[in-house]
């Protein structure tokens, strides 16, 4: 199985298009407002729509109420739903059920305690994503910080539907992948050129330093889910 990449923040024609040409299996839209990586429903159905058919479109919620969220699917049609807040298993099971969508839930780690956390949501949740805790204080975003965490913490984890992201750059992402278990990676500040404008030139080459490991041969208990 190959490792899943994902570009996430996207809000252009030209870097969605150059992440279907350097074939990441899927892309994030991001609905929280407060982040430079934002868009709106509307401009997220032009990309979704270009999108369709040759990679996975995921929509990206902070603690959206359900109604919300259903006016947001409505609208946008995306294939996953991102949850990067507070959301329970409930809610995670709601969302699942309600939507008919796969569900990514967003759990920020910063010590090995993080990952009971981890391990329970992905009892419910179709696949975890890993991400540094956001720093405390005001204007915190609660991912898209550019920080990494000690990837050393995931080397007890289990295998599971868990994806990497956090300050993942070209230059790291081998490095990332040789620590960590997990099934596939999600960059967003690393392929950017200044906060929310992604280059398309960094996409390629984070696309390629990710197929340059290979297949994920040495993690054959993993389960394999296509994106």
């Amino acid at each position: 199985m190959r490792t899943i990449v994902k570009i996430c923040g996207l809000s252009t024609e030209e870097t969605l298009d150059a992440a279907i040409a350097a074939g990441a299996d899927m892309v994030g839209l991001n609905f929280y407002p407060k982040s430079p990586r934002f868009v709106t429903p509307e401009r997220a159905a032009v990309l979704a729509a270009r999108a369709r058919g040759k990679l996975a479109v995921v929509a990206l919620t902070v603690d959206v109420p359900l109604p919300a969220l259903g006016d947001l699917v409505a609208a946008v049609d995306p294939d996953w739903l991102q949850l990067h807040g507070t959301e329970d298993e409930d809610t995670i099971r709601a969302a699942r059920r309600t939507f008919g969508r796969p569900v990514m839930r967003a759990v920020g780690v910063s010590a090995t305690g993080d990952l009971a956390a981890a391990a329970r949501f992905a009892a419910v949740a179709d696949r975890v994503l890993l991400d540094a805790k956001p720093p405390k204080g005001p204007g915190a975003l609660p991912g898209g910080n550019g920080i990494a965490f000690d990837w050393d913490l995931l080397a007890g984890l289990e295998a599971g539907p868990y994806m990497l992201s956090g300050g993942l750059s070209v230059g790291n992402v081998a490095a990332a992948l040789a620590a960590a278990p997990v099934i596939g990676v999600d960059v967003s500040s690393g392929v950017e050129r200044a906060p929310g404008v992604k280059d398309p030139d960094l996409i390629h080459a984070f696309v390629s330093a990710v197929r340059a490991v290979g297949p994920i041969a040495a993690r054959s208990q993993l389960e394999s889910i296509a994106p």
